[in-house]
């Protein structure tokens, strides 16, 4: 079994090996779903790895990276083995023989995210080192049962289009950091494939959301502290779930914590379905 970084390996050879290693997963990804997932999480070939025998890729770990926080960072984007390899510790091998490589490039900590009923993985993650930072609800619903109220915003409002680069109040809307895959830098990196929306009252930003109708991912929304119980939440799920080509409405990573996004979106029907751990390990 050679371990080798991923640079110059066909996408098809490795959607190949990501659909086998998750092909009793109940969700499936296709490839075109991939190539958004990895662009937008910033995948690295370069710096991702597998196992390999021959020519087949038997496990992998496929890393994105950027800044978070400031800081260099390896996002495991997508860590898996094809079922005949399980029991190896393939998965395990990968990642240590990744270390030097990310050194390397200047990457000072590794982050992942992982679901917390998985007790073996979360197991094997803290035994490499990582710590639990943050932990983070998920949740989805069909848009033909959200609870979406005729009630509009009490005020004359507008929804428009918007470019949230240009609207440096957005960050105080936040309750908590958006994960890695909600970030500014995520935004950025996938604008292509996503759609933002700002709610006004005259010229002022009231609310947003950024939104990825192919998928029905709600990437972030926020609403002013100042303005919040009155309506422009619901009024940003109302225009996304009209939007939402796939009939689902999914937020995923908000921070468990947070009392007023579990609320309104607990309030219109969307319930939490599962919940990970952001974990982090400094290399």
């Amino acid at each position: 079994m050679e371990l080798k970084s991923l640079a110059g390996i066909g996408f098809e050879t490795l959607y190949d090996a990501f659909a086998k290693a998750f092909a009793d997963y109940e969700v499936r990804i296709d490839g075109p779903q991939l190539q958004k997932m990895l662009r937008r999480r910033g995948f690295v070939p370069e710096l991702s790895f597998a196992a390999f025998e021959g020519e087949q890729i038997t496990a992998f770990t496929l890393n994105g990276i950027g800044n978070y926080d400031g800081v260099p960072t390896a996002y495991d984007t997508g860590t898996g083995t094809l079922e005949a390899y399980r029991g190896q510790g393939l998965a395990t091998r990968i990642f240590e023989h990744s270390i030097p490589y990310l050194k390397k490039a200047g990457i000072g900590r590794y982050l992942l995210e992982v679901l917390q009923h998985n007790a073996k993985a979360v197991s094997v993650y803290r035994k490499l080192g990582f710590e639990v930072t943050r932990e983070f609800n998920y949740f989805s619903q069909e848009t033909a049962r959200i609870d979406l109220p005729a009630k509009v915003p009490d005020f004359p409002y507008s929804v428009r289009r918007i470019d949230i680069a240009e609207h440096d109040t957005i960050p105080g809307f936040w309750d908590f950091r958006p994960s890695w895959q909600n970030s500014p830098e995520s935004v950025e990196r996938a604008s292509g494939d996503l759609v933002s929306l700002g709610v006004f009252d005259g010229d002022t930003l009231a609310g947003y959301c950024v939104f990825e109708p192919s998928s029905g991912d709600v990437t972030q929304i926020g609403v002013d502290r100042r303005r919040r119980r009155q309506g422009i939440g619901s009024a940003l799920l109302r225009e996304m779930a009209g939007l939402s080509r796939s009939g689902i409405l999914k937020v995923v990573n908000t921070d468990t914590g947070c009392e007023a996004i579990t609320r309104l979106l607990e309030n219109r029907n969307i319930p939490v379905r599962g919940k990970q751990f952001e974990m982090i390990k400094t290399l």
